[in-house]
């Protein structure tokens, strides 16, 4: 295959190849790099294309294998970071001194006792380890009030505490 031809087939599937790579990414910037990167590989490959086969069929093939790549690479360096981001989430939260964990135990329950009591009770049952349906059946109402009642109390508490300087 010549570069003019290669020129003239990209441009008769230039929209099928990106349309694909839509479907594939669900964002059209992520789309948009993966037409370029497919279109740079499909060039330094055209030497491999069999003159008796789909031009377009090839590039989809060589578009999906990058999409397959790129989304592995992706998907192991997410569970590298996790990894790393939960070490350090976890030591960013010990404590050496078992005074101040006490201390601040104590200023975050009196945060606690500051809520007001609609949102008090839901909260304590869910620390208490409840579950949604649970509190709900205990409290008496529904649901989604549960869900409402203890996202409250969560941003609630967390200006309440930072007003009083605690760390969470």
């Amino acid at each position: 295959m010549t570069v003019d031809q290669f020129n003239h087939n990209y441009a008769q599937n230039v929209k099928a190849i990106h349309n694909f790579a839509i479907k594939l990414t669900s964002n059209v910037a992520d789309a948009d790099d993966l037409v370029q990167e497919t279109l740079m590989k499909a060039f330094k490959s055209m030497h491999t294309f069999r003159p008796d086969s789909s031009f377009k069929s090839w590039a989809f093939t060589i578009l999906k294998n990058t999409f397959n790549t790129q989304y592995r690479k992706k998907r192991r360096m997410k569970k590298v970071n996790a990894h790393i981001e939960d070490f350090a989430l976890s030591n960013s939260y010990a404590v050496r001194n078992d005074a101040i964990s006490q201390l601040k135990i104590r200023e975050i329950k009196s945060c606690i006792r500051e809520l007001s009591d609609k949102c008090n009770e839901p909260f304590s049952l869910y620390l208490k380890g409840y579950q949604y349906n649970e509190i709900a059946e205990e409290l008496d109402i529904p649901i989604g009030t549960v869900k409402s009642r203890l996202n409250y109390a969560r941003i609630k508490l967390k200006s309440l505490m930072e007003s009083k300087g605690i760390e969470a």
